[in-house]
């Protein structure tokens, strides 16, 4: 029923979605979450016990480098090497390869794959209401719920770091975070399935409900993040990247973090070939939307398209920026199209059930999100001039979305922050795994909270020696690094 490490399944095979167990009763899966623990106790899941022959890092970043555009792969050398946590942030693939190698239950749930508490942030819901969930899943995919909850507080404790946080305040806000996680889980093992689905973290409700709990300092910082998300939408982004030329607007060139098409391949951008083709790839990425999001998208016309390096895991993925005009000039619609490859835990939990990666990517987001971007969608471009074809999905560019500012925050912020992440996880995990038979494996006490604040102390310095190792490539010249962008 449980075991030590999750088994990448026979080659050719595809992995289903988790799902409860709808044949047992409430007493019986309760039952079963119990169970588990003889196999995988929770004190268990504080181990970390690299083996002898683990990976080099740099070695796992190079071979992910290979799929990647191979000038902006130093760009993203040089941002993981700002610190300790940047590197963590970077680092999703060589955490995977960490976590295969500990204890799980066997429960799985859709995992976010990189669930670190920068990947958490504001955005707005289709009603325009601000709701706080998780908003990277570039490595979604059915595992372990496990390797989800030591990600996020391994990323308290390597950001509490950076940010010299004491010892003792690091361990309370881990503990807190994966405290809330385990409340929060068995809040939901007691809910209908209907409950657990329409369960959403709105920033109104929250600020009502915590109003009294949080000091002046802190109801102001959640205002001001309210405020400053706001103004974060296409409009914005239209004012802010792009200009007019000849009258009519187009992307602002950045080198290299935006470059628009005319400059990456000004050979075609006076071909109509070049607007057939987006056309065409825009025709199948509409066909992804719900019929009355396809509606409206179809009420926005192409203006102009370039490539945007985004975040420090993703950099060197091939992404882009599409503007279209709706009505006039004040209508903008900025669309992020962004490379989806596989994901980081495939090789460990085994290959999605999607054969196109932007597929899994939205499939995942959809079912983890309390409220998913209505342009959210997903496409495969034809064989290019390397002769690879890609898989991409699609969202809005800015829509409100608004991330905390982590080096900012004093222990008690950051304490909040992470219980409110360890809240959002749980409520993500508990739509689409046996939330019961979780809840039952955590239990009331707080074993399974000190033994990942155990875990999250010994990766942090694992972590540390890695930074340390991509900074010896650098030096020495095996890697070359751009700093400063």
């Amino acid at each position: 029923m449980a075991q030590t490490k999750a088994p990448a399944p026979p080659p050719g095979t595809r992995r289903s979605s988790p799902a409860p167990a709808a044949q047992l009763t409430p007493a019986e899966r309760a039952a079963m979450g119990k169970a588990v623990r003889t196999a995988a106790p929770r004190t268990s899941q504080g181990m970390l016990d690299p083996p002898s022959d683990r990976p080099d890092p740099v070695d796992l970043l190079e071979q992910q480098a290979a799929s990647r555009v191979p000038e902006l792969v130093p760009v993203r050398y040089g941002r993981m090497l700002v610190s300790p946590f940047t590197f963590f942030r970077g680092a999703a693939l060589v955490m995977a390869h960490d976590l295969a190698g500990t204890p799980t239950t066997g429960l799985a749930v859709q995992a976010c794959g990189d669930a670190h508490l920068s990947n958490f942030g504001i955005f707005a819901s289709p009603e325009r209401r601000l709701v706080f969930d998780i908003n990277d899943f570039d490595e979604t995919l059915p595992g372990p719920w496990e390797w989800d909850v030591k990600r996020l507080a391994a990323s308290l404790e390597v950001a509490g770091r950076d940010n010299s946080y004491s010892p003792a305040d690091r361990r309370e806000i881990v503990t807190s975070c994966v405290a809330r996680y385990r409340t929060a889980m068995r809040d939901f093992a007691g809910m209908t399935n209907l409950e657990v689905w329409y369960a959403h973290a709105d920033l109104d409700e929250l600020q009502a409900r915590y109003r009294a709990m949080m000091k002046a300092r802190q109801r102001k910082a959640l205002a001001e993040s309210a405020a400053k998300a706001m103004t974060r939408d296409s409009m914005q982004a239209f004012s802010k990247l792009t200009h007019i030329v000849d009258g009519k607007p187009r992307i602002i060139a950045n080198p290299p973090l935006i470059v628009p098409i005319s400059d990456l391949l000004p050979e075609q951008v006076d071909a109509v070939g070049l607007e057939q083709q987006l056309g065409s790839l825009m025709a199948k990425y509409r066909r992804t939307l719900e019929t009355d999001r396809r509606h409206l998208f179809e009420q926005f016309e192409f203006v102009d398209l370039a490539r945007k390096v985004v975040g420090v895991g993703s950099v060197g993925t091939r992404c882009w920026i599409v503007l279209m005009l709706g009505r006039d000039h004040q209508d903008p619609l900025f669309l992020q199209v962004k490379e989806a490859q596989q994901s980081v835990l495939a090789p460990f939990a085994g290959e999605s059930r999607y054969t196109n990666q932007g597929q899994r990517v939205v499939a995942g987001q959809r079912l983890m999100q309390s409220s998913s971007d209505i342009f959210l969608g997903w496409q495969r471009t034809p064989a290019g001039r390397d002769g690879v074809a890609r898989d991409f999905y699609i969202r809005q560019l800015r829509d409100w979305k608004y991330s905390v500012d982590i080096q900012t925050l004093l222990p008690a912020g950051m304490r909040s922050y992470g219980e409110l992440c360890g809240w959002t996880l749980a409520r993500a995990h508990a739509r689409s795994g046996d939330r019961i038979a979780i809840a039952a494996y955590l239990g009331v006490g707080d074993v399974f909270d000190q033994a990942i604040a155990r875990f999250a102390a010994a990766y942090a310095d694992q972590n540390e020696r890695d930074h340390a190792a991509l900074a010896e490539a650098a030096a020495s010249g095996r890697i070359t690094v751009e700093s400063g962008l």
